[in-house]
């Protein structure tokens, strides 16, 4: 008989702990990470998952600075075909010809450059001798303010200097010679990708809707709806923003011209070209551009009307940033201030003046894309339709480009 205890009860079988051969698959990694406390796997997931992100971002990046000379034109031509898809499609309802509404648009864009160069180009001409006369009454203007100051500066230190500069200048003229190869290099690529550019833009004018169908059906057959609606929504955004943009900028061009012309500052009207320019970044830009305004003041006024020149530049900078932007942006482009900043400071730091202009356009894009696809709308819907674009006289009907679908609403 089995050995019972004091009250004449059976003792409990012993239970035998199994063994390592027979855990099932995974479970000793599954129990080592159920020792740990719930923050440090918390932490560890994020950790790893950030690290992937930043290694792709990183690598993405490099990529496409290298292919500078070739994303910087389809960047600025996806810009232009957003500007000038509402005149084509204007010129459309209006029963002018497809392909004629798509000339007509693209000879606007090419008279407006046109006529910006010629501007420019026969004003500072004009300008040229007198401002070297000015430069060079300044700096002796200059030189007198320094020998009258506190600062105990001489005639003899002001030439010593100028003497120095000379013979800094005749040691480093192989260099210099080789900045203005250099210079030339970078004057054939801008006219290369001046072309490139208004290649690009004319193409997406003529069927946009054929290529996005071309890059639609990359994807997984599972993702082309959302890959089609998110891609609109990003157009959405970037249709309304370059329309605001244009507007904003031509404003504070315009506003900045008048004040320096009021103020007899020379060069007016290059100043309000420059300004319009500068102001694709917004905050920083106009203000920026805007200085150069207040340098030629007081290079040909004095320091009064440079003074007063500073003064309508953040007049104008302080209307745009709590008048234009509130009361002409929509919610399709509106971002925070801070993101605004964040995007400016993350696009100048990766691409220099290029990641500035392009950084906010394309994060609300990214904004609205990505709100699109985490929304889920897209799911259960059927693949859009992705077939060949038609041949030239095939009937088959064509995808209408308009730059966002009806049913799509979308916030940035």
């Amino acid at each position: 008989m089995k050995d019972r205890g004091p009250s004449g009860s059976r003792p409990p079988a012993r239970r035998e702990a199994p063994s390592p051969a027979v855990l099932p698959r995974g479970a000793a990694g599954a129990s080592a990470d159920a020792s740990l406390p719930f923050g440090i796997r918390l932490a560890g997931g994020l950790s790893w998952r950030l690290i992937a992100i930043g290694v792709v971002v990183i690598g993405l990046t490099s990529l496409l600075a290298r292919l500078g000379e070739i994303v910087i034109p389809i960047l600025v031509a996806i810009l232009l075909t957003a500007l000038l898809t509402p005149l084509k499609q204007v010129l459309v309802a209006r029963r002018v010809p497809r392909a004629l509404a798509v000339l007509i648009a693209f000879l606007a864009l090419l008279v407006a450059i046109a006529g910006l160069v010629v501007l420019v180009t026969l004003t500072v001409h004009s300008g040229a001798n007198s401002f070297v006369t000015h430069v060079i009454r300044s700096y002796r203007t200059a030189l007198t303010a320094l020998r009258s100051s506190p600062l105990g500066i001489s005639q003899t230190d002001v030439n010593n200097a100028v003497t120095s500069a000379e013979k800094l200048l005749k040691a480093n003229t192989s260099r210099i010679a080789a900045g203005a190869l250099t210079g030339a290099d970078v004057l054939v690529k801008t006219v290369v990708a001046l072309l490139l550019t208004l290649f690009l833009t004319l193409f997406a004018l003529i069927d946009g809707a054929g290529i996005w169908r071309w890059c639609v059906r990359l994807a997984p057959r599972n993702a082309r709806a959302a890959v089609d609606g998110a891609g609109r929504a990003a157009w959405l955004s970037l249709h309304h923003y370059v329309r605001i943009q244009v507007v904003v900028a031509l404003i504070d061009g315009v506003a900045i011209g008048i004040i320096a012309a009021i103020l007899r500052v020379p060069f007016a009207a290059p100043i309000g070209v420059l300004v319009f320019f500068g102001a694709f970044i917004p905050i920083v830009g106009s203000v920026t551009t805007g200085l150069i305004a207040v340098l030629i003041a007081l290079v040909y006024n004095d320091p009064i009307n440079a003074l007063l020149m500073l003064v309508g530049i953040v007049a104008v900078n302080q209307v745009e940033s709590h008048v234009l932007h509130p009361l002409l942006t929509g919610s399709a482009v509106r971002l925070h201030p801070i993101a605004v900043v964040l995007s400016v400071a993350a696009g100048s730091l990766l691409a220099g003046i290029v990641g500035a202009v392009f950084a906010v356009p394309f994060a609300a894009a990214a904004n609205s894309a990505v709100k699109f696809v985490a929304g889920g709308e897209w799911k259960g819907e059927p693949p859009p339709p992705v077939e060949p674009v038609p041949e030239d006289g095939d009937p088959s009907p064509r995808r209408d480009d308009d730059p966002g679908p009806g049913d799509v609403t979308t916030t940035a």
